[in-house]
C-alpha cells in the first residue's frame, strides 16, 4: 500500500510565520491519513534530541529538515543537522548536503511568475531579471543543475505556476515532489508525495528519495488522492 508524506511543513516550533503547533500538526495528519511529515522549518532543523523525544511519542514518521532562502530561491534540505553559515548560497547547501548524504529540493520555484502581485518578486529571479516565458527558458536556471528534485505541487502556489514547474521538471527529466507548505491546520496535506513502499525512518526516507520511485499528488483532504500533472 502506498505511503503518503507531506514534504513541506512549518510549525510554531521553528518557523516564526507559522500558526501550526506540532501537536495540532500531528492530530490533523492522523485525521487525514498521512504516513509521514517533514518539518522543513525556516530556522533550521529542530534540536535532534528534542525532536527524537517528540517523534517517539507519535505514530507518524517525522523527518527533520529545513527550508532556506538562498541566492537561487528557496530550497528544502534533508539530512542536514543544523543551519550553518553560508547557507544563504544554494551551492553551499548543495556542498553540505553532499557531505552528509542528504537530498535537496528546489521549493515552489515558479511562485509569482504568473501572479506577481502575490509577492514582491518571484523568488527564483533577482530584481531586474526577465521572467521566463517558456519552459525551455525556465529550465536554464542554475538551480536545476544543483537540486535533486523539483517541488511541483506546492499548497501555497497557484495551479498554473505548479503546472509550469511540472513542465520544466519533465523537460529536464527531474524527479517531482509535493508538499503543502502548511503554516496552519487548514493547509496540511493539500499537496503531498506518494511513495510505493513502507518508510519507517529518516534513513529509509532519504533512500526512497534517492531511488526516485514516488510522485506528487493532491486531493487527500477531499478523499480522492490523485497524481498531480500538467
Amino acid at each position: 500500500m502506498a505511503k503518503v508524506f507531506d514534504l513541506h511543513i512549518h510549525t510554531t516550533k521553528g518557523s516564526g510565520d507559522s500558526n501550526l503547533s506540532p501537536e495540532e500538526m500531528v492530530q490533523e495528519a492522523e485525521r487525514l491519513g498521512l504516513k509521514g511529515l517533514c518539518l522543513t522549518e525556516h530556522s533550521g532543523p529542530w534540536d535532534r534530541h528534542e525532536f527524537e523525544a517528540f517523534a517517539r511519542e507519535r505514530n507518524l514518521v517525522l523527518i527533520r529538515a529545513m527550508e532556506a532562502e538562498t541566492d537561487m530561491g528557496h530550497v528544502l534540505a534533508f539530512g542536514v543537522d543544523r543551519y550553518l553559515p553560508g547557507m544563504e548560497r544554494a551551492e553551499e547547501i548543495r556542498r553540505h548536503v553532499d557531505e552528509v548524504g542528504g537530498f535537496m529540493i528546489t521549493a515552489h520555484p515558479f511562485r509569482g511568475i504568473h501572479n506577481p502581485r502575490s509577492i514582491a518578486r518571484p523568488l527564483l529571479y533577482k530584481s531586474g531579471e526577465e521572467l521566463p516565458a517558456t519552459v525551455e527558458g525556465a529550465a536554464t536556471h542554475p538551480v536545476f543543475r544543483i537540486a535533486n528534485a523539483v517541488e511541483v505541487a506546492n499548497g501555497g502556489t497557484v495551479d498554473s505556476e505548479n503546472r509550469f514547474a511540472v513542465e520544466v521538471a519533465e523537460h529536464l527529466g527531474m524527479q517531482c515532489t509535493g508538499g503543502s507548505d502548511a503554516h496552519s491546520v487548514n493547509g496540511l496535506g493539500r499537496c503531498v508525495t506518494v511513495f510505493p513502499d513502507e518508510i519507517s525512518s529518516e534513513a529509509e526516507f532519504l533512500k526512497a528519495l534517492k531511488e526516485g520511485q514516488y510522485y506528487p499528488a493532491t486531493g487527500l483532504s477531499e478523499g480522492r488522492l490523485v497524481p498531480f500533472t500538467r
